[in-house]
């Protein structure tokens, strides 16, 4: 009987145990929800990056606003928000500066495609998205790209090649992207993707360089910068990059 009162015991002191650490934790959660609701308001809103919309925009489309609190903010819904109202922003980053400043940093498609169609001239960025469309006549001085067709494009979603181009399209993108990363967009104005034997871009409006289908663009790019460096300002003329670790310049 003895032995079967002090196991009583030790059960309920075990079970007062539990009660009191699920009550302290019930205890800090509800102190740290309390101090998340209390503290931690956004008092100022600082917006980077951006040229083509202001930072009221950003922050309207964000649905962001003075008085949120930063911690419980989605900033994942945010930036998609962001992302689809403002079809030329690619990259959303936000930033705590504590204890009541947000910063929102952003990047935007500065040279995208143009894919000429149906009378309107679609504007690729090199995520794949369809950031514009405008008429064909106001997209001559953007990248001209040639055989290529997309299906049913619309502004903000993702661009969809016409079946048996989806290969294409994945190419350009590659090629755009290793642009982009080495400033080269702004001196394309010519993506020929209508020959199933090579690429053809047109470069600095002196030159058109053959490349091969599923290169390493990079690579190449960095070759054409080299090769051109050694050439005359006004020399003109074809770049032959269909060999690997070779280039051929053709004069005009």
């Amino acid at each position: 009987m003895a032995r079967r009162k002090r196991y009583n015991h030790k059960r309920r002191r075990g079970s007062l145990s539990f009660l009191y650490k699920l009550l302290a934790f019930v205890l800090i959660c509800t102190a740290i929800a309390l101090a998340l609701t209390l503290f931690f308001r956004i008092r100022t809103i600082d917006v980077s990056g951006s040229q083509r919309y202001s930072a009221q925009e950003i922050i309207d489309a964000a649905e962001v606003q003075v008085g949120d609190n930063m911690f419980l903010m989605n900033k994942y819904r945010a930036a998609e928000r962001i992302r689809a109202a403002l079809p030329y922003i690619e990259t959303v980053q936000f930033r705590r500066d504590m204890p009541d400043g947000l910063r929102i940093i952003v990047t935007e498609c500065t040279d995208p495609a143009a894919i000429v169609q149906d009378g309107k001239a679609y504007l690729l960025c090199d995520t794949g998205t369809i950031v514009d469309d405008v008429a064909a006549s106001a997209a001559k001085k953007r990248i001209q790209v040639k055989g290529l067709t997309l299906v049913e494009p619309v502004v903000g979603q993702p661009a969809q090649a016409a079946e048996g181009q989806e290969l294409a399209l994945t190419q350009l993108l590659a090629l755009m992207q290793a642009l982009d990363e080495r400033g080269m967009g702004g001196d394309v104005t010519l993506i020929d993707m209508s020959d199933p034997a090579q690429l053809t871009l047109g470069y600095l409006g002196r030159f058109n360089v053959y490349f091969p289908w599923d290169a390493d663009y990079g690579y190449k790019l960095d070759y054409l910068l080299a090769v051109v460096e050694k050439l005359e300002a006004n020399e003109k003329g074809v770049i032959n990059m269909m060999q690997e670790g070779k280039a051929r310049f053709i004069p005009e």
